[in-house]
């Protein structure tokens, strides 16, 4: 009698009453099989997957043969990322009932989740030749090609997905960022986002997406509304936007450290017990992790590191998660470490076990949330020591990063709270040079570059998204104040942003053939065309990081602003480290002032330059020896902290003389 009111109830939705009498006939009949699979699939359906699993793992001891128990283990399996587990769950499935769709759905999005995304696409394919008007599966058919390389055939995909469903959020959000991703079309890409935000507005991470792709676009609209919308929900606990999108707009070391714990528990929780430190090594093993050891911006700047490690007291390996690469700077990182394995086709399980296997004694994440980023395999303990460098200018807010390497400008003592890590304070600056990076010989001419002769040129070589309308609005009066002056910004293949930006500075009074745009170009022509600026002003709250270093190599000061969080120090760190602390201003007026002074003072602009000139290879900011010393200081202390059987600890590192 129970049993068929619980039912009853279920199929009502009455799903708290449901559960209330399920659970009094469990009470009373612990190894009934009914109502611990319905109860199983009811918490499910709440959401708690955890309680699910361990529900239907009973049922499934009592009777072993329901396809549907099994498929809705796998499922529960599959929202706590048991991803291998879940694979067996719907095997078990498809064995007692071949062609199950729902489990050949299930069982391809956990091999997705495995990093197979061939097998899961063979499941996806299985299901549409069951079900050709299945619109989940053409969508989830679209994210395994496109994790494949197969971009034309993804979008495809999608589009199908939405013709079926034109209301399906999930399809428009992934069809718009294929959109921007892989083919730079910003008005569909925003498009598409905006509609999906309309119809799920309290998706994950959605908002953060689309707020993101408006600001590459220089698109300002609504965007102190959507940015406060955005911390609130971030400060509420919801997983409104990606760590790094957030980094971007945040103004609160509190918030960035909010939103990484967010993340940590959506997607990244922990799962492996710590690794004990392994013992009798020679040397040091040092692991790095990233999905960008080729030509790009993170390479420019560490290459220097890992040329300079000393490699008769450190091993020093890279765990590479980006693919293969043929170019120059793939050449000399294989030549510069002692082991380059590549892990890009390995799931996170699958990765930790390699990288146990070579007994890591620190192991470094290089991407933190940034680019290619493989967080699952640090959640999997891989390493007895753990640590946070470059990649993420922030808290990651795991419990399994023991460290992340710092400098008392980008992190006070007081704001050590707001890390999970313990903060390692690096002398001089926590930022890294390539002191062997090259400059083209060639440098354009003005006209080139779209700059007019006789023209001050102001220049901001920042990626698009972390210009802000208040300091859109300050250059603006800077402009005003400097009437033979132009602003040189980078749009790279974002011709959108310049068409905004124009319209922006006309709503400013300053005419918009001052400004103009660079595009993309190999990294020693960009160094070699940034020669032809002045002066180079600094955004809010996101500072320039590597570009900061660009423009102080070629030997064009920058201007910057200390901001309220990490990402908004960086060019001060830098600054200080190559002795040009006057260029760091602490308010908007006294910016702004400065700008103004320097574009009118040409003998106090040729001084700035001579001091930079000089300092350039004398000071710390370009000495990467001096700095992988000091980095190789950090190692030995955590590495000696972690023999000992001691916990991670704050320190900080003596500068060698």
């Amino acid at each position: 009698m129970l049993g068929r009111q619980a039912v009853a109830l279920h199929q009502q939705g009455r799903l708290a009453e449901a559960e209330a009498l399920y659970r009094q006939i469990i009470a009373a009949e612990p190894n009934l099989y009914p109502p611990l699979f319905l109860l199983g699939s009811l918490r499910l359906e709440q959401g708690d997957n955890t309680e699910a699993a361990a529900l239907l793992g009973r049922a499934l001891a009592i009777n072993p043969n329901d396809p549907a128990a099994h498929t809705s283990q796998g499922m529960a399996l599959l929202g706590l990322r048991r991803f291998a587990e879940a694979v067996r769950a719907f095997n078990q499935a498809l064995a007692r009932q071949p062609g199950h769709v729902p489990a050949l759905m299930g069982r391809g999005s956990a091999r997705r989740g495995l990093g197979r995304a061939a097998e899961a696409l063979t499941d996806q394919d299985a299901v549409l030749a069951l079900d050709p008007a299945n619109a989940m599966a053409w969508n989830e058919r679209g994210v395994l090609l496109r994790a494949l390389g197969k971009i034309d055939d993804a979008l495809a995909s999608f589009n199908r997905a939405l013709a079926l469903a034109p209301d399906f959020a999930e399809a428009l959000n992934n069809r718009g960022d294929l959109h921007w991703s892989e083919r730079r079309d910003y008005h569909a890409a925003a498009a598409d986002l905006s509609r999906a935000c309309a119809l799920e507005p309290q998706r994950p991470w959605l908002r953060g997406n689309l707020l993101h792709l408006k600001l590459f676009g220089g698109d300002w609209s609504g965007l102190e509304q959507e940015r406060a919308l955005v911390d609130a929900e971030v400060r509420a606990g919801l997983p409104v936007a990606q760590p790094f999108i957030y980094l971007g707009m945040a103004e609160r070391p509190d918030d960035t450290q909010t939103c990484s714990r967010i993340w940590v528990r959506e997607l990244n929780s922990p799962r492996g017990a710590p690794t004990p430190p392994w013992r009798g090594h020679d040397k040091i093993r040092i692991g790095y992790v990233a999905g960008e050891f080729h030509e790009q911006a993170l390479s420019y700047v560490l290459a220097g590191l890992f040329d300079n490690h000393d490699k008769a007291r450190f091993e020093v390996i890279a765990f590479n998660n980006g693919g293969r690469n043929d170019g120059a700077m793939r050449r000399r990182l294989v030549a510069a470490f002692d082991k380059f394995i590549a892990i890009d086709s390995l799931s996170d399980a699958d990765a930790a076990s390699r990288i146990r296997a070579e007994e890591i004694d620190i192991l470094v994440n290089l991407n933190g949330y940034f680019g290619l980023q493989r967080s699952g395999i640090f959640a999997a303990r891989p390493a007895p020591v753990q640590v946070s460098y470059m990649g993420f200018p922030a808290t990651l807010g795991a419990p399994y990063i023991d460290y992340v390497l710092a400098d008392r400008i980008v992190v006070p003592e007081v704001e050590r709270s707001f890390f999970d890590e313990q903060v390692v304070y690096l002398p001089d600056t926590y930022w890294v040079n390539d002191s062997r990076r090259a400059i083209a010989e060639h440098v354009p001419s003005r006209a080139d570059c779209g700059l007019k002769d006789g023209a001050f040129v102001f220049c901001n070589f920042n990626n698009t998204y972390k210009l802000m309308p208040k300091t859109f609005a300050s250059w603006m009066r800077i402009l005003q104040q400097v009437p033979a002056s132009m602003l040189w910004l980078w749009q790279g293949d974002n011709p959108v942003f310049a068409a905004n930006i124009r319209r922006e500075a006309e709503k400013h009074g300053v005419a918009a053939d001052r400004l103009a745009f660079a595009d993309l170009v190999p990294s020693e022509k960009n160094l070699a065309r940034l020669k032809l600026a002045d002066l180079s002003l600094d955004t809010l709250p996101y500072n320039a990081h590597t570009t900061a270093a660009d423009v102080l190599w070629t030997g064009v000061p920058i201007l910057t602003q200390r901001g309220a969080t990490w990402p908004g120090r960086v060019a001060a760190s830098q600054l200080y480290a190559i002795g040009l602390p006057e260029l760091v201003t602490e308010n908007e007026a006294e910016f702004e002032a400065k700008a103004i002074a320097l574009a009118s003072d040409p003998a106090a602009l040729a001084a700035v330059k001579q001091k930079l000139a000089q300092n350039r290879l004398t000071m710390p900011l370009f000495d990467t020896a001096r700095w992988t010393r000091h980095v190789e200081k950090a190692y030995e202390e955590m590495y000696a902290r972690s023999q000992r059987g001691e916990a991670p600890a704050a320190f900080s590192v003596a500068p060698i003389s």
